[in-house]
């Protein structure tokens, strides 16, 4: 068993051992585990059945991230994004009116681009047309995006006649049980304490159960059925509604998120030599057949998570910690009870909440603004259409019409200012399909 190890891992090579690998891919599971947790209470408000979710979200995740560990040998884990679920759920579905299965179709085509593009050795390279300002301003607006949704799932954050959104009751329930729940995780996040979000959901709902706020359903079970979900996809459907544009967002979104957080974690582990990253494009390939299995089963976009940088602190440096974690997302199948209490509603003068998953989303909205400092707010032409995409997509609650802003900004500024010709074509050919679409949607 260790030489097969050695052979496919080279732990030694590597610099690495097998209980340093163990011990990787458990923190890196206990870091992102929320996901599990978070993952049916958002695509559960589309009407999709959270048990289904759930389990589609744990074999998705398993698989992405062996492949990841197996063709690419990089300690970087899988599952779906965050983000990527909220424009799932609130764009798609809740605003533009979609049925689940057709977002879901949409999701579908969107992966099977990128598996083609990652088979032929392309992905990569799109990445590189879209400006580095834009990159970081979508980071940091589905951050604030994901933060506004936690902050209206706490009911901190509630509808106001004449000015929008006003603050809710400071004093009720759900909102004290998740200003708990936030106090909890940046205490923990605060001593670095492994799995702080997992952890934080954990206590919050424990506290949650004698203020009747979370209703006890039990710990462990039988796996729940996957087949509500299971190839329920409408990719005809998806087709047919004219939703090209937005199977280009998740499309981009995968890619601006797969190589934002393979550069992120791979350059201070040192995986990244010369200015490229080995094996990059079979990492690449393993979130796109992930994402391909899991909209068959019944889930958003997979991806590469960012927490993956928790294992290699403990000295992961090789797929077996991806082992170890695919594995213990199996494990987690058991724990469907759980996670129907963590995600679990309350209702509080006609407001549906979910306020023990709102803390963790005001939390990763948090990690995910840290991109605003790598924009180059003193370039005029740089700045301005980013800062119109971090704004607009929480205001407008639309990722669609941030990365819109942005792009059609992008393009005229730069064309004014005389810098048309460093604009990569395709930019221009973006801005000018939004422009289209937004006039055949409010003009014609």
């Amino acid at each position: 068993m260790r030489s097969w190890l050695e052979k496919t891992f080279q732990l030694q090579a590597r610099n690495t051992s097998l209980r340093t690998e163990v011990v990787g891919g458990l923190t890196t599971f206990m870091t992102m585990s929320y996901i599990i947790f978070v993952q049916p209470a958002i695509l559960g408000q589309t009407g999709m059945d959270r048990g289904a979710v759930m389990v589609a979200t744990c074999l998705a995740s398993a698989l992405a991230t062996l492949l990841t560990g197996v063709l690419a040998n990089y300690p970087i884990a899988q599952a779906p994004a965050m983000g990527h679920n909220v424009f799932f759920a609130v764009t798609v579905c809740g605003l533009m009116g979609y049925s689940w299965q057709v977002a879901l179709g949409a999701n579908f085509i969107s992966g099977l681009i990128f598996l083609v593009l990652a088979l032929v050795g392309l992905a990569g390279k799109l990445i590189e047309i879209i400006p580095d300002s834009l990159k970081q301003a979508i980071a940091a607006g589905i951050g604030l995006l994901i933060a506004l949704i936690g902050l209206e799932y706490a009911g901190i954050v509630v509808a106001r006649p004449g000015v929008l959104v006003g603050l809710g009751d400071m004093g009720s329930k759900p909102v004290l049980l998740a200003f708990f729940g936030l106090l909890v995780i940046s205490s923990l996040m605060a001593y670095r304490i492994p799995g702080a979000i997992l952890w934080g959901i954990l206590i919050t709902a424990a506290v949650g159960l004698p203020l009747g706020v979370v209703k006890y359903q039990g710990f462990v079970s039988a796996p729940p059925s996957v087949e509500p979900t299971l190839f329920r996809l409408d990719i005809i459907g998806a087709l047919k509604s004219g939703l090209i544009p937005i199977i280009f967002v998740f499309f981009f979104l995968d890619v601006f998120d797969t190589v934002g957080t393979l550069v992120g974690v791979c350059a201070p582990a040192g995986f990244i030599k010369n200015g490229r990253l080995p094996r990059g494009n079979q990492a690449m390939l393993a979130d796109s057949v992930g994402t391909v299995v899991g909209t068959l089963l019944g889930t958003s976009t997979v991806t590469s998570y960012i927490e993956s940088t928790t294992g290699i602190a403990q000295g992961a440096r090789t797929g077996l910690a991806n082992l170890v974690t695919s594995v213990l997302f199996l494990g987690a199948l058991f724990f469907s009870p759980l996670a129907a209490m963590v995600g679990g509603s309350f209702t509080y003068k006609d407001q549906v909440l979910h306020p023990v998953i709102a803390a963790p989303l005001i939390i990763v909205g948090f990690m995910m603004m840290k991109a605003v400092a790598r924009i180059d707010w003193d370039n005029v032409s740089e700045a301005i259409p980013a800062f119109l995409t971090i704004v607009v997509m929480p205001l407008a609650v639309s990722i669609t019409d941030g990365m819109a802003f942005g792009f059609i900004s992008y393009s005229l500024i730069k064309l004014v200012k005389g810098e048309g010709k460093k604009v990569h074509w395709l930019v221009y050919l973006i801005s000018v399909l939004l422009v289209v679409r937004y006039f055949i949607k409010y003009v014609s």
